[in-house]
């Protein structure tokens, strides 16, 4: 690993497993939190709303912030801001400064996210995206496995406020990593995904020393400059992104409102459709969600500079990838949600032997990371895809079968199953849309990705939620209930969406490509 990668590596996954690690822990907190701040259910429950919206609103404008302004400087801002925020909520004097702190945190932990696969996808060739990604995902699933244990140790030790402070030092140190790391030139990306002509029609020229450097080449007719027309291109250091000109405009401040407003309204229908009673208030912001977002599709078709590129929206491999996470992450969370209650109300088991039940999942997925890349590469990103699409299957079918009398070893090899099945769909889903992304929308589809990672386990939660109350009696016993069977249904869907995905790993960038004549004569650089 080169000495400019090794950095932005290590922001990479600590700020991603610092994340996960943040959710699990709070879960734990939370009562000893509402007992010390005098809160009732409803306050301490927006603790993590909060935080929620905030956070599924604001992903895909700050990966378009990284797209323009550098993915390490809006990763840096996004760390140090998180580290800010766990600070003042660990000193907070009440609920209400804790609610708005942790709002800020997500704010923070929107522009932190998806730049952390924004600086993977420019600092790793596309072929050699499979690995950092893994790296990434297993130290996602060792955080989540970790944050019960972590959190119950320390709140029982020194308090609630502990949990927040836990992730001050490690945020900060990334933070300030990512300030210290000079981020490589932005180069024209030749992705296949959005232009397969680029390959056959090599136009640009290196600079060799890495260094920043400003270049000027005319484009081949068929690849747009930044402002959408055939015509020489400027190359230069990621704060002059592509989509740099024209001001605030190139960011489309309406579009970014009208997607805030409907995945903030989306989630915190999901979240209120999960709450005892809270139905007809989720389904009234899923209506307003479907509303605003039937308002952002027809802004998008009519903006000059649209948030959601049009190209990346086109790429099937892109929007297959997404697809297969949504079900994926919408299956694994619905079923761990039904299993915990199960587990606890129904067999007796205390919160220490619930987890210890399902650690193979934990344990599948931390193991199991770094055998995706190779599985990949072999068999291609179809095959792949569809054998952990059908082996989340298989494991959440298995939970539903389960019934009062259902020992640790059935649970271990359901939970076995599920972490088998959803490491390899994250790692190679995520794999494709990262690497069949155009390098200059990163950060959108950085974005895309986490976006939807944040709202398939809302939906997977609320529909679990809604069929338990349907079948009150015998709902938490997986074999009498709706809920499972349900949530089968969902996973399976990751099996069509996984036959969209690139049949092989495209290879063609391991080969330097040598520069083309030109009639012009070379191109003109200018370090």
């Amino acid at each position: 690993m080169s000495a400019r990668r090794a950095p932005v590596l290590a922001c990479s996954v600590v700020g991603a497993a610092v994340v996960a690690l943040d959710g699990t822990v709070l879960t734990v907190a939370q009562p000893a939190l509402q007992r010390d701040l005098h809160a009732d259910i409803g306050q301490v429950q927006w603790t993590s709303t909060g935080y929620l919206v905030a956070v599924a609103s604001l992903l895909v404008f700050a990966g378009r912030l990284g797209d323009r302004y550098g993915h390490r400087r809006v990763f840096a801002l996004g760390a140090l801001g998180f580290a800010a925020a766990s600070t003042g909520i660990a000193l907070a004097p009440g609920i209400g400064t804790v609610i708005a702190l942790r709002v800020l945190q997500g704010v923070c932990g929107a522009l932190l996210q998806p730049a952390t696969l924004g600086m993977l996808r420019t600092a790793y060739p596309p072929d050699r995206l499979g690995t950092p990604i893994a790296v990434r995902t297993a130290a996602i699933g060792l955080a989540a496995a970790a944050g019960p244990l972590i959190g119950g140790a320390l709140v029982s030790a020194y308090g609630w406020r502990s949990v927040f402070l836990l992730g001050v030092p490690p945020t900060l140190a990334i933070g300030l990593l990512a300030l210290a790391t000079r981020e490589r030139p932005t180069e024209p990306d030749r992705s296949h995904a959005t232009n397969p002509s680029h390959e056959q029609n090599p136009s640009h020229q290196r600079n060799p020393s890495h260094e920043p450097s400003r270049s000027y080449a005319p484009n081949p007719p068929h690849e747009p400059n930044r402002s959408g027309a055939p015509g020489a291109r400027y190359r230069t250091a990621p704060a002059a992104r592509p989509g740099s000109a024209g001001g605030l405009s190139a960011l489309d401040p309406v579009g970014a409102l009208l997607l805030a407003v409907t995945l903030g309204l989306l989630v915190h229908g999901l979240v209120e459709a999960a709450r005892p009673g809270g139905a007809p208030t989720g389904l009234l912001a899923v209506a307003g969600a479907v509303a605003t977002g039937v308002v952002l599709a027809r802004h998008q078709r009519r903006a000059a500079h649209p948030l959601l590129p049009p190209e990346l929206l086109r790429s099937v491999p892109v929007v297959a990838g997404l697809a297969v996470l949504l079900a994926a992450s919408a299956a694994l969370f619905g079923s761990l949600f039904v299993a915990t209650y199960f587990l606890q109300d129904v067999q007796g088991l205390d919160p220490l032997g619930c987890a210890l039940r399902v650690l193979p999942l934990a344990a599948l997925m931390v193991l199991g990371a770094p055998l995706c890349p190779p599985l990949q590469r072999r068999f291609g990103p179809r095959r792949t895809a569809t054998a952990g699409a059908a082996l989340l299957t298989l494991g959440v079918l298995l939970l539903a079968r389960l019934d009062t009398t259902a020992g640790a070893a059935a649970v271990g090899v359901s939970a076995a199953l599920l972490g088998a099945g959803f490491v390899t769909l994250m790692v190679t889903a995520t794999s494709v849309v990262v690497h069949r992304a155009p390098e200059a929308h990163a950060g959108v589809a950085g974005g895309l990705q986490q976006t939807v990672m944040n709202i398939g386990p809302a939906l997977g939660v609320a529909t679990a939620t809604l069929l338990l109350a349907l079948v009150p009696d015998g709902g938490f016993v997986p074999s009498r209930g709706a809920a499972l069977p349900a949530l089968v249904l969902i996973a399976a869907l990751a099996v069509p969406a996984a036959l969209a995905l690139p049949r092989a790993a495209d290879r063609r960038r391991t080969r330097p490509e040598p520069p083309s004549p030109r009639a012009g004569g070379p191109a003109c650089v200018r370090s």
